[in-house]
């Protein structure tokens, strides 16, 4: 298990009942997770004084409910990192704090390498992941289908005071995107992906993970440098295994460049209880 253990300003604060309690800096939020299929031990005062309370809807998505007046969107700090936090109609927040694990990985692994290096990150969502590789001094080119995200990760990029490093925002299918640099000749030292179960790109195109995951990693492996420092692969796609991850890192990049892969389970730990929240999985290969 890679535990998200080093923030300040998040904290899981406690889970039960099919629910977990939050705090965002200074904002405390109640939000569902399908993962939490524990009772809740005790409904403390600070389990009803929450600022919002994000209630699923029977019938599919859900609202929020809010108890207290909020900022429409507030900052939150992982070291020298920044992000704008701001509740969504389908319940997340635009960052997933797990993924720090991640990004002081990748950190590590740029400032390390003794060269420059160039990112491609995938599906890249509101860019926690292109903020944390800039940050550590590398090229990244970010990409996501949903023009909205991609904005949001532009103003990521600002507010870390990172405007001036060398990042480019693609608002496209990255299938298409992967398969146009390919032909463009265009090469990357290291390919961050966080693919989704099933999705839709800007022009109608459908992704399935268990369809498609495979020849998309077979489609990146010929666009890496011919000195790649890494790949990351993570998913919240249930019941996927970290195995099935380290198994497609193994028949694509290992028989191709060799390196190394591990894989796992990434989690918070949970204040109240000393339990561990899972969070999805990754599976990181290193040359």
């Amino acid at each position: 298990m890679y535990l998200a253990n080093q923030w300040q300003d998040y904290e899981l604060i406690d889970t039960g009942g099919g629910e977990k309690l939050e705090r965002w800096g200074d904002i405390i939020l109640r939000r569902p997770d399908p993962q939490i299929i524990w009772p809740l031990e005790q409904e403390t005062n600070e389990w009803r004084q929450v600022h919002g309370h994000y209630h699923r809807s029977s019938s599919g998505g859900g609202q929020w409910d809010w108890k207290k007046q909020i900022p429409e969107r507030w900052t939150v700090r992982y070291g020298d990192l920044a992000f704008h936090i701001k509740p969504t109609s389908f319940k997340h927040t635009g960052l997933f704090p797990e993924q720090a694990v991640n990004w002081s990985w990748m950190m590590d692994k740029i400032k390390n390498a003794g060269r420059p290096i160039k990112v491609l990150n995938l599906f890249a969502y509101t860019g926690g992941a292109t903020v944390a590789c800039a940050s550590a001094g590398a090229e990244v080119c970010h990409v996501d289908a949903a023009k909205g995200m991609v904005q949001w990760a532009k103003e990521n990029i600002q507010l870390s005071g990172l405007g001036e490093r060398p990042v480019r925002f693609i608002t496209d299918d990255v299938f298409k995107f992967v398969q146009r640099e390919e032909r463009r000749g265009n090469k990357y030292d290291a390919i961050i992906m966080d693919p989704p179960s099933y999705g839709r790109g800007p022009n109608g195109e459908m992704w399935k993970l268990e369809n498609n995951l495979y020849p998309f990693l077979q489609s990146c492996t010929r666009i890496m440098s011919d000195n790649p420092l890494f790949v990351l692969v993570n998913s919240y796609t249930t019941g996927l295994s970290p195995t099935v991850l380290h198994n497609l890192l193994s028949m694509t990049m290992k028989s191709r460049y060799g390196g190394t892969i591990t894989s796992g389970e990434i989690g918070i730990p949970i204040s109240r209880s000393g339990l561990t929240l899972p969070c999805g999985i990754l599976g990181r290969w290193e040359a």
